[in-house]
């Protein structure tokens, strides 16, 4: 009995030890070394604006590792397709249960899939219809298939290129200045091999906002 006590003992101890340790501890420890040493990062690399038009100088407008909805406003760069819709949605959608919560992911449809074939198609012509004179066979791959999140939030510089004549006309700025928001906006490959040159969606969108007055 006094070995199963002493035992017992043992483990409670090191239960208790490894709880304070291991729960409360070790995440203090990475929150506080995160916030301290990666600030921006550790809060979800967040992006304020400001301006005349926004209440709040220091407003955060989203993520610069998260994608948003842009479609429907030509003056705006148009992001990748997305089978979570980016996670937006009304309050109405909110209130009736259409809207399932946070989530990401990807249609997950074959190469055969009669769905993706008709949604390709759909999105193609929706394309061809708001920028004239870009060919079907000109459109990046990236505006046509989603990620396998849902959530990117760059592009490739070509997908942005062939935007620019499209949203200088309906936003009133120069293609010149578009291609200079875009060129600042770019970001190589990682240590100069990883990846490929991406630009981020959002950043170039609030560029705009700023230019025109939105913001």
């Amino acid at each position: 009995m006094k070995t199963f006590l002493k035992y017992l003992r043992s483990g409670l101890i090191l239960t208790a030890i490894m709880l304070v340790i291991c729960g409360l501890a070790y995440p203090a420890a990475m929150t506080g070394l995160g916030q301290a040493i990666f600030p921006n990062q550790a809060n979800g690399s967040m992006i304020t604006a400001s301006g005349e038009k926004t209440e709040d100088p220091e407003k955060a407008v989203g993520s610069a590792i998260v994608g948003q909805d842009f479609s429907g406003d030509q003056r705006y760069f148009q992001g990748r397709v997305s089978s979570v819709n980016y996670n937006t949605y009304t309050r109405e959608q909110a209130e009736n249960g259409e809207y399932g919560g946070v989530s990401s992911g990807n249609f997950n449809y074959g190469a055969s899939n009669e769905e993706l074939k008709k949604r390709v198609e759909e999105d193609m012509q929706e394309f061809l219809e708001t920028h004239p004179g870009v060919k079907m066979g000109d459109i990046p791959a990236d505006l046509l298939t989603a990620s396998g999140s849902g959530l990117d939030p760059n592009i490739t510089p070509k997908s942005a290129q062939i935007q620019i004549p499209a949203i200088s006309a309906a936003s009133g700025l120069s293609e010149e200045e578009l291609e200079k928001i875009v060129k600042e906006n770019t970001s190589g490959k990682v240590l100069g091999v990883f990846g490929h040159e991406r630009v981020n969606v959002l950043k170039c969108n609030l560029a705009i906002a700023e230019k025109i007055g939105e913001i």
